[in-house]
């Protein structure tokens, strides 16, 4: 099983994979479960750092695994959400476990505000190409969810896919 090369964001010379690629290859390795534990609240005594503890289960196979965030390690936009970005980055990584990808997550660094913007992604043909049905049907699920408007307009397997990651990280901030 690979991973398939729209869910890999080239930043810097050094591939990363998206938490949407590492779901993906989850339910290919039939996910049933993942949860997610806060171990430790942000506070002035721990620097601010919210560490969580994240938990997969397949048919056969258990992995846990823990992801920690705190103002140093996030950009200022998501500062305000440091919990939420704990349980997204133990999950990528109990899913890089579970899938045996060795790559380090895109959610999993810290990305300063210049290179966020724009990133470099990869230049491959399909980055040109209309998005998957299966994009379109998970885009249509998610701005259903997070009841938000998406002009399908110009969409690539690209866009769709970081659009799809972004809609992901909000869902899982309200959630």
């Amino acid at each position: 099983m690979n991973i398939n090369e729209n869910f890999i964001i080239s930043l810097q010379g050094k591939n990363f994979v998206t938490y949407e690629g590492l779901l993906d290859l989850a339910h290919q390795k039939n996910l049933k479960s993942i949860n997610v534990e806060l171990i430790q609240i942000p506070s002035k005594e721990n620097n601010m750092t919210a560490i969580c503890k994240a938990t997969a289960i397949t048919d056969n196979e258990k992995f846990s695994d823990i992801g920690d965030a705190s103002p140093q390690s996030v950009n200022t936009n998501i500062a305000p959400h440091l919990i939420r970005m704990a349980s997204t980055r133990a999950k990528a990584r109990v899913l890089r476990d579970l899938t045996n990808v060795g790559m380090t997550s895109i959610e999993e660094i810290s990305l300063n505000e210049d290179v966020e913007e724009v990133p470099k992604i990869n230049t491959h043909t399909f980055l040109e190409e209309p998005p998957t049905k299966r994009q379109i049907d998970t885009i249509k699920k998610l701005s259903s969810e997070l009841n938000t408007t998406i002009s399908y307009e110009n969409l690539t397997k690209k866009t769709a896919g970081t659009l799809i990651s972004k809609m992901l990280e909000e869902k899982s901030k309200t959630h």
